[in-house]
């Protein structure tokens, strides 16, 4: 009679030992996951860091481009007009001799 209320006993503790190990492999697993989560959260903080900086960087270049005058394009056009007006002159005067 003792016997079969150990053996009883001995279910349950075993049972229990089973549960204790399943809910520390589920906590080991659970653990793992926040930390993968944790990591995961870090890089897309550092990535929209990155993306805002370049964001802003290119605003401004566009602002900068949009404000600086052209100063090249004005000379290259006065240098234009006066190598033509030049060129067709000298040619006007060939064909009048």
């Amino acid at each position: 009679m003792n016997m079969g209320k150990f053996d009883v006993m001995g279910k349950d503790a075993l049972n229990r030992v089973e549960e204790i190990m399943n809910s520390t492999r589920l906590n080991e697993f659970l653990h793992r996951k926040e930390e993968e989560e944790k990591k995961k959260t870090c890089i897309l903080w550092v990535l929209a860091i990155i993306g805002a900086v370049a964001a802003v960087a290119a605003i401004a270049y566009g602002v900068y481009r949009f404000f600086t005058p052209d100063y090249l394009e004005d000379f290259e056009d006065d240098f234009d007009d006066d190598f033509d007006d030049d060129f067709f002159e000298d040619e006007e005067e060939a064909e009048e001799k």
